[in-house]
């Protein structure tokens, strides 16, 4: 078969693959792309689109190995990245998920910077990142606990042995305890949920910032939920009234600097989206 047959073949196969796909018949796509990948395994879609037959059917081991093999012929396929994050994801295996899911998230908001999808990478993405300071979190705050008892210990032992050989120094344990106490406590505070700051939230969502933005009155937004606005309720500010186009919103980079510095040094707050 010449190559110009066999890719017509194989862009046919798809196209059965992709109806199957629609009618929900899973079995049946998956067969059609992998006759479309057996007479052209260069091309990614084929393996993006079995990939998805895979997701839907929660099969994470072929979801991976499909995309993997996708992103070998095509690096910037936003698609693969996605969901070889999800399969990732369900192995709980965190870091890797977060490096394929940014990378979807960055390439995917570079060829639409409005896409719902984006915003939808980001709250798998978000979870994601919240997940692995949970488990990081609760590994630190093992170590601490673990730390703290062998000081309580020490300092029992210390006191037990001061009063064993007599010594007149008065006993302080009460006092030393406390104190132990406290340096632990302040260790393991930004482990500790709490309020986001009001400056980083959208006046909107009242969700932390992702992509804020800034009005000509000054007002800083989430840029999906004000274009929202602009597209359903009409071209003016939400709180000043004032009348506001599309055009006239600018990237606020400090607030988003300081989402991003805020959200290294507490994980949790991925969570509050």
């Amino acid at each position: 078969m010449v190559r110009s047959e066999m890719e017509r073949q194989a862009q046919m196969r798809k196209e059965v693959g992709n109806a199957c796909f629609r009618k929900d018949k899973l079995g049946a796509a998956i067969d059609s792309y992998t006759e479309a990948i057996a007479l052209q395994p260069n091309v990614a879609v084929y393996w993006t689109n079995r990939a998805l037959c895979f997701r839907k059917r929660k099969e994470w081991t072929r979801v991976e190995e499909d995309c993997k093999r996708a992103l070998q012929l095509d690096r910037n396929s936003h698609k693969a990245h996605y969901m070889l994050g999800l399969a990732l994801l369900e192995k709980e295996d965190y870091t890797g998920a977060i490096s394929e899911l940014g990378k979807a998230w960055d390439i995917l908001r570079s060829i639409y910077p409005q896409s719902e999808k984006a915003d939808e990478i980001w709250r798998v993405l978000a979870k994601a990142k919240f997940l692995e300071w949970e488990l990081t979190s609760s590994e630190h705050q093992w170590r601490l606990q673990n730390l703290k008892e062998m000081c309580e210990n020490a300092i029992r032992e210390y006191n037990f042995l001061h009063e064993e050989s007599g010594d007149s120094a008065p006993n302080h344990l009460a006092e030393q305890l406390q104190l132990l106490n406290e340096v632990f406590e302040k260790a393991s505070v930004a482990d500790v949920p709490t309020d986001v700051p009001d400056y980083l939230c959208c006046k909107i969502t009242f969700d932390i910032f992702t992509d804020p933005v800034l009005t000509p009155s000054g007002i800083t937004y989430e840029r999906s939920a004000l274009l929202e606005h602009l597209r359903t309720v009409g071209n003016f500010d939400p709180i000043t009234r004032k009348p506001l186009k599309e055009s006239e919103l600018i990237p606020n980079l400090a607030i988003k600097g300081a989402v991003q510095a805020y959200l290294k040094e507490h994980g949790w707050a991925y969570n509050m989206g």
